[in-house]
């Protein structure tokens, strides 16, 4: 019986917490594509013009942008294109197309090549581009990494 008022309890407080909500009028906060495009932007390191937040790709895929100076060892990066899973299906390098040694925004380019008949099970067709920053000293320190999230075709 005192189990009974518990639970009696807990989904009055839920039913009630859900009607102020509603009849407050307050906006709940939803994450739409426009919203996603725009976080492509606020890293400060690096800035990816293609592919777009969540743009539907295939193999090859180009890859361009530009990253400060320092986000390139030798004049390239390391790009990965991981399944839903977190499973490396294919990886490559993003190159500086102009000199690299500065502080400032270097343009890059690059072309990954990925299986996605590597994906498991086939469950899903959502994916993930990583640029990693290329750490020559191994320094945790020094490790970044910007993700797009990307689907495949």
């Amino acid at each position: 019986m005192k189990r009974n008022c518990i639970i009696f309890i807990i989904v009055g407080v839920i039913v009630v917490s859900g009607l102020l909500l509603l009849l407050s009028g307050a906006e709940p906060i939803v994450v739409s594509p426009e919203n996603e495009t725009d976080r492509q932007t606020t890293h400060e390191l690096i800035t990816v013009t293609s592919p777009d937040w969540g743009a539907t790709v295939e193999s090859p895929l180009s890859v361009t942008g530009e990253a400060r100076g320092y986000w390139f060892f030798e004049a390239t990066a390391p790009v990965s294109v991981v399944d839903w899973d977190g499973l490396i299906i294919g990886e490559g390098y993003i190159e500086a197309t102009a000199p690299w040694m500065t502080e400032d925004f270097v343009p890059f380019s690059g072309t990954i090549l990925f299986d996605t008949a590597l994906i498991r099970n086939g469950y899903s067709n959502n994916g993930t581009l990583i640029l990693q920053r290329h750490n020559a000293s191994g320094l945790p320190q020094h490790d970044d990494a910007f993700e797009i999230p990307i689907i495949f075709k």
